[in-house]
C-alpha cells in the first residue's frame, strides 16, 4: 500500500470516527427522523441519500420498508457501509453524476455535503433529474460562522471560527439552500433551523478541531490556540462550556412536468 493510499485511508476512517461521535450527539437522531419526515417517506417510496457516509441514514430509511440508494464518492466509506450493512444498496458516486436512471426516486437526501460542493447548482440540476416530478429534495447542513462559544477572548474565538471556516469549500451554503433550490426550480421552499445547545465535554473535540484548523491556516499562533484550547478544557472542567449551534433544513418539491414545460407541483 503506497503512502498516499494509507494517508487517504486514515483520513477517512479519522472522518467516519467523527461522525459516528457526531451521530451519538443529543438530538442528532431527532434531526435524521426531522428529514425523513419531510421527505415524507413510507413503506414503497424511494430515496437517495447523496453523501451517504458510513450509511446510518440509508439503514434507518430501510427499516422504514423505503428502498433507499446510498451514494458517496469514497470508496473506503462505502467500503465501510457495505460492512456495516451489507442487506443495504451502496455505490461509489459524487452528487454531480448519481448513478440512477432519469426520473427514479421519490426523495433525495443530502445531510453535510453541499458545504464541499464547488458546485451546488449543478449537483441540484442532478437531484431534480433522478427525481420523480413532484418528488422530494431535503438539503442539512451548518453555516461554518455561525458557531456561538463563550469565551474570555471574543476577538481571538472570531478569529478561528472565521479561520476554520475559510478551509471549507462553501462555508455558508446553509444560509444560500432555499435561494439555490428556487433558482434550480424547485417549489415549496421552506427551511428550518434546529439549534443544538452543548454546555459538558462531549463537543470539546470539536472546540479542539476549530482551533487546530485555525492554527493551520496561519490565522492564529501555536501559542495563541493553545492558550484558547486549555480555557475551553477548564470550561468542561467547570461545567461552563458553552456552544450553540444551529442546523439549517431545506425542503423542496421537485418540479412537475408537462408538454409545454413545468408546473407547479401539488402532492
Amino acid at each position: 500500500m503506497t503512502k498516499e493510499v494509507e494517508h487517504a485511508r486514515q483520513s477517512t476512517d479519522g472522518l467516519i470516527a467523527l461522525l459516528d461521535a457526531a451521530d451519538a450527539l443529543p438530538g442528532v437522531k431527532e434531526l435524521r427522523s426531522r428529514s425523513y419526515e419531510l421527505l415524507r417517506v413510507e413503506p414503497g417510496t424511494s430515496v437517495v441519500d447523496v453523501g451517504c457516509g458510513a450509511g446510518r441514514a440509508v439503514a434507518e430509511l430501510a427499516e422504514r420498508g423505503v428502498t433507499a440508494v446510498g451514494v458517496d464518492p469514497d470508496e473506503r466509506m462505502i467500503a465501510v457501509a457495505r460492512g456495516r450493512w451489507p442487506e443495504a444498496d451502496f455505490r461509489v458516486a459524487d452528487a454531480y453524476a448519481l448513478p440512477l436512471a432519469d426520473s427514479s426516486v421519490d426523495g433525495c437526501r443530502a445531510d453535510k455535503v453541499f458545504h464541499e460542493l464547488a458546485e451546488p447548482a449543478r449537483a441540484l440540476a442532478e437531484a431534480q433529474r433522478v427525481l420523480v416530478p413532484g418528488g422530494r429534495i431535503v438539503l442539512i447542513g451548518q453555516d461554518w460562522d455561525a458557531y456561538v462559544i463563550d469565551s474570555s477572548d471574543p476577538d481571538l474565538t472570531r478569529t478561528i471560527v472565521h479561520a476554520r471556516a475559510d478551509l471549507t469549500r462553501a462555508p455558508g451554503v446553509a444560509r444560500r439552500y432555499r435561494n439555490l433550490l428556487l433558482e434550480a426550480g424547485f417549489h415549496e421552499v421552506t427551511v428550518e433551523v434546529h439549534t443544538g445547545v452543548f454546555t459538558g465535554s462531549v463537543m470539546l473535540p470539536v472546540l479542539v478541531g476549530l482551533a487546530e484548523g485555525a492554527c493551520s491556516s496561519g490565522a492564529v499562533t501555536r501559542e495563541r490556540t493553545d492558550t484558547w484550547i486549555a480555557e475551553q478544557r477548564a470550561r468542561a472542567d467547570a461545567d461552563r462550556l458553552f456552544l450553540a449551534l444551529p442546523i439549517f433544513v431545506a425542503a423542496a418539491i421537485a418540479p412537475r412536468r408537462t408538454g409545454s414545460g413545468l408546473i407547479n407541483p401539488e402532492r
